[in-house]
C-alpha cells in the first residue's frame, strides 16, 4: 500500500493552510519551471499534507500565467496521492448562492492560452477525462462538509474560461443556457495535468457571485469575489482540517483509475520516444516506468 499524502492547491484568498504541525517550507524547481510559490509540508493528525497557493502569496499570478505543469509536477515529486483544489467561482443557478460550496464532478474547458499536457511530440499520450473527478476523494470532502454543517452541493459542471476578464453578458447567458452550473478561471488545465500525473483530483468551488446574468444581482467584480472568499476563509480552513483529520493513512485505489491513468494512454513506440522529454517526465511517468508497463 502507498502512504496517502494530500495536496491542497488554494485559490483566490486561500494562501495558507492553518492548523498544520511540523511545518517545513521548500522552494522547489521542476523540469517545467517554478511552481507558483514554495510548497508547505506539514501534518494534521496522522495525515501528511502539502499546500501550494495557486496564484502565489500576494496573488502575483493571473489565471493565464500560472505554471500549471510546474504546480502539478511539484505535487507529484512531493509524493502527493490525492489533490484537493479550492477555487472561487461564479454561479449560473439561483439556488447556488454566494458562500455555498459546490463539489464539482464535470468540467468544460474553454481556455486557449495554456500548456495543457505534459506530453507532446516525442511521447504522445491520451488519458481519459470522461470522469475528471476522483469519486472517493470528492465523497470524503462531502462527508467532511456534512459533519461540519457546511452548506454544499454534491455535483456540478464547472466551465473554465481563459480570463482574466470576467464574462460578457452574452457569454454568461450562453453558459447558463448550456446548462453549466458554475464558472471559474483555474480548474483547467489543472485537472487534466493531475490526471496525466496519476494524482486523484477533486475540486471544491466556492460560489462568490452570479457572474453577470442575474437581473437582481450586481455584475461580478473582483472586490465582491474577495469579500466572499475572506468571509468564508474560516469555513474553508475548517472543511480542509476535517478532511485531513479523517483521511485514511493509506491511499485507496481510485475506482475510476485516476491513479492508473497512464496504463493504456501512451501510444508512442518505445524506440521513437524523445529522451529529453522522457527526462522531464520522470516524475509524471514514474509509476509506469518503474513497473515496466511501458
Amino acid at each position: 500500500m502507498t502512504r496517502a499524502v494530500v495536496g491542497i492547491i488554494g485559490g483566490s484568498g486561500v494562501y495558507d493552510l492553518p492548523g498544520l504541525a511540523n511545518i517545513r517550507r521548500e522552494r522547489v524547481t521542476t523540469p517545467w519551471g517554478a511552481p507558483s510559490d514554495e510548497l508547505v509540508f506539514g501534518e494534521l493528525g496522522a495525515t501528511q499534507a502539502v499546500f501550494l497557493p495557486r496564484h502565489g502569496r500576494g496573488h502575483r499570478l493571473s489565471p493565464s500565467t500560472i505554471n500549471y505543469r510546474a504546480n502539478i509536477d511539484a505535487m507529484k515529486r512531493a509524493g502527493v496521492t490525492d489533490l484537493i483544489s479550492v477555487s472561487a467561482c461564479g454561479s449560473f443557478r439561483s439556488e447556488l448562492f454566494p458562500g455555498l460550496f459546490v463539489l464539482i464532478d464535470q468540467f468544460v474547458d474553454r481556455t486557449f492560452a495554456r500548456q495543457s499536457s505534459f506530453f507532446g511530440d516525442g511521447c504522445v499520450a491520451h488519458v481519459s477525462m470522461a470522469h475528471p473527478i476522483a469519486p472517493l476523494l470528492s465523497a470524503r470532502i462531502g462527508a467532511a462538509a456534512k459533519d461540519e454543517n457546511i452548506e454544499h452541493v454534491a455535483g456540478g459542471t464547472y466551465v473554465c474560461m481563459e480570463g482574466p476578464q470576467f464574462s460578457s453578458y452574452a457569454e454568461s447567458l450562453t453558459y447558463k443556457a448550456a446548462g453549466y452550473d458554475v464558472i471559474g478561471m483555474t480548474a483547467m488545465p489543472e485537472a487534466k495535468l493531475a490526471r496525466e500525473a496519476e494524482i486523484s483530483y477533486a475540486t471544491v468551488a466556492m460560489v462568490t457571485d452570479f457572474d453577470c446574468w442575474h437581473p437582481e444581482h450586481d455584475n461580478v467584480d473582483i472586490a465582491s469575489v474577495i469579500a466572499v472568499v475572506q468571509k468564508n476563509s474560516a469555513t474553508v480552513a475548517r472543511l480542509l482540517a476535517r478532511v485531513l483529520t479523517d483521511f485514511p493513512r493509506e491511499h485507496e485505489p481510485c475506482p475510476i483509475g485516476s491513479d492508473r491513468a497512464l496504463d493504456n494512454a501512451i501510444v508512442t513506440a518505445p524506440d521513437a520516444r524523445d529522451p529529453e522529454l522522457l527526462k522531464k517526465l520522470d516524475a509524471v511517468m514514474g509509476r509506469v516506468k518503474g513497473k515496466g508497463v511501458l
